[in-house]
């Protein structure tokens, strides 16, 4: 059975080695550090703080939404002071991923937000396929009358509130050629609806919906993939054992860190909760032991308290 150290439980003496024993601190953001756009109590003060002490800080975010720009600009917005090189998107990764394997001869049909344009635009691969694409006559009408794209060497998949049968139609046609790349942004299913009964469809749902037509597996970049952490490994050099992963969402936040050997803390103001994670403690399934965070708080307001000085 595996079990989870609790923050608030912690000793003095326990919170200084929790706090010393990371350099660099990745988290993710929605359920995190805010809710919608309403911060969470004193993400800016842990995060600043981080920052201000010398530890290395990645804001990691599945969220294909919004540009690098536009991420900064909503940071600054709330009181991060967060760097453009410290925020890691899976619209940026996904451009990074497709800039270093497409064929710069090749085009790049998108299922996803003008987020991702901009940033294929940022590395100038070519690409189509932003915005609504609706079936407005029957479907054998469609079928007959559809023109296909010459040179798609890729078909990447993100967030996109206009995913129709044509999108899917387009997506699956052209990924009948092996040769063409599968990228997804992630695969979170979906969302709670802060105070609701609703269930927000996430990303995941569209992707499934495109694989299932089109057969094949995606090349995830995002969240619990582990090319997040060779990009960072590469271009910062962080050090995997000094590194502890903050998240809400176990499938995704916790299992990359746990795939890439860091130390991982879940906050419960987003998606799981300690009644999933005492379920899964008791589990004799490895892939279910793996959603086990090292450390849960019930906020990252509680991490104010392992600061040398408190803040």
């Amino acid at each position: 059975m595996m079990s989870s150290t609790c923050i608030e439980a912690l000793s003095a003496e326990g919170r200084r080695d929790f706090y010393n024993s990371f350099d660099t601190v990745l988290t993710d953001c929605d359920g995190v550090l805010w809710l919608l756009n309403n911060t969470i109590q004193g993400a800016t003060e842990v995060m600043n703080g981080f920052k201000a002490d010398n530890k290395k800080v990645f804001f990691v975010t599945n969220n294909s939404t919004k540009s690098h720009t536009q991420f900064l600009e909503k940071f600054h917005a709330l009181g991060f002071k967060a760097l453009a090189n410290e925020v890691v998107s899976t619209s940026f990764l996904a451009a990074k991923y497709l800039k270093a394997n497409l064929d710069p001869s090749k085009q790049v049909y998108v299922i996803g937000s003008p987020a991702i344009a901009c940033e294929l635009d940022a590395l100038n691969i070519k690409h189509f396929g932003v915005g609504e694409d609706y079936l407005k006559t029957s479907v054998p009408t469609f079928v007959e009358n559809i023109k296909l794209e010459p040179d798609v060497g890729a078909v990447l998949v993100g967030f996109d509130e206009h995913l129709s049968y044509p999108k899917l139609f387009r997506a699956a046609s052209y990924l009948k050629d092996q040769n063409v790349l599968f990228v997804a942004t992630n695969t979170d299913e979906s969302f709670p609806v802060a105070g609701t009964g609703l269930v927000m469809p996430g990303t995941g749902s569209l992707v499934c919906a495109v694989k299932t037509c089109a057969g094949r597996e995606p090349f995830v970049v995002g969240k619990p993939s582990s090319y997040i952490c060779n990009v960072l490994t590469e271009t910062n050099k962080i050090d995997p054992s000094r590194t502890i992963m903050i998240g809400d969402r176990c499938n995704t936040d916790i299992l990359l860190g746990k795939r890439c050997g860091f130390k991982t803390l879940l906050v419960l103001t987003g998606v799981n909760s300690l009644k999933d994670v005492e379920e899964w403690s008791k589990s004799d399934d490895p892939k279910l032991l793996e959603l086990v965070p090292d450390y849960y708080a019930q906020s990252i307001d509680s991490l104010r308290a392992t600061f040398p000085v408190p803040l």
